[in-house]
């Protein structure tokens, strides 16, 4: 089983830039994570030469997690379904560089609280795998009611049908909006674990300044102990294993991530060549 790691988005991480204050460029990023997530297309889509530009900054290994637009998440609700299959076709469209490269790990949809096991919303599902075809797809369920007793298995298995990686996402656990930490392989391909922090007073943040705060936690030792032990035990093997630190509000994320990745002795390939370090002539 391969082991990647990476972080949401590229700029956010002064740890990789000896805690330079600015922002980190893809290049940077790339001499140290093999992954990235992106979530521009969540909220439009991108220019195609915007995401041809990201392409030339990092080696032909290195690979782009996207989030679906948030239409294609029904977080607005009741759209004709004509305009959602516009939208998907136009986004299948967008994203054609990445595939041509074979950069695309995966296509993430990070459902809202209010997308539930009900039965309009499981066929929804089904309608994205149509709509999608063949592409690598990561579902982020973000209610209470899929991880019941007797949901739970049916989840799992429905997911194995339709091909989907089932994100086990870790945050606060005893809240009315989150979701208990369940790692399965969904995909023989790919299973996905993203870790938002455990920050229980940001997460029910529902000020102004919630960005900040939901995801400001620094993973303890002990917790990335946790994970790489559950990770490490994992059964069925999927062929990568890809973990994401979101816990981006403290400049945590990194930190954690190089963490993990001496934890677990995992040594990243394909990797952007460093910068020559600048000689100390004086």
């Amino acid at each position: 089983m391969k082991i990647t790691m990476g972080l949401t988005t590229w700029t956010e991480h002064p740890a990789l830039i000896n805690n330079e204050q600015r922002p980190v460029t893809l290049n940077e990023y790339a001499q140290h994570m093999p992954t990235v997530e992106v979530d521009t297309f969540f909220y439009a889509l991108p220019q195609m030469s915007t995401i041809r530009n990201w392409l030339s900054q990092v080696p032909s290994e290195f690979q782009f997690i996207i989030k679906a637009h948030q239409g294609m998440t029904l977080h607005q609700r009741n759209q004709e379904k004509g305009e959602l299959a516009l939208l998907f076709q136009q986004y299948r469209r967008t994203i054609s560089p990445l595939i041509a490269t074979g950069q695309l790990k995966t296509i993430l949809f990070q459902f809202p609280p209010y997308f539930d096991s009900a039965v309009k919303d499981i066929e929804y599902l089904k309608l994205i795998r149509d709509w999608m075809g063949d592409l690598p797809i990561a579902i982020e369920l973000r209610n209470n009611s899929w991880y019941r007793p007797g949901v739970i298995d049916s989840l799992i298995s429905y997911c194995r049908d339709l091909n989907f990686t089932l994100v086990a996402a870790d945050e606060p656990h005893d809240t009315v909006t989150s979701v208990p930490f369940h790692l399965a392989t969904t995909n023989p391909k790919l299973v996905m674990v993203r870790l938002h922090g455990r920050n229980r007073k940001g997460w029910d943040n529902a000020g102004k300044e919630w960005r900040k705060t939901r995801t400001l936690y620094r993973y303890s030792s002990e917790e990335l102990v946790s994970f790489a032990q559950q990770i490490k035990q994992l059964e069925p093997k999927p062929e990568e294993l890809c973990v994401i630190f979101n816990n981006n509000s403290g400049g945590d994320a990194a930190p954690n991530a190089l963490q993990l990745q001496q934890l677990m002795g995992v040594k990243f390939t394909g990797l952007a060549p460093k910068d020559p370090q600048q000689l100390d002539l004086f």
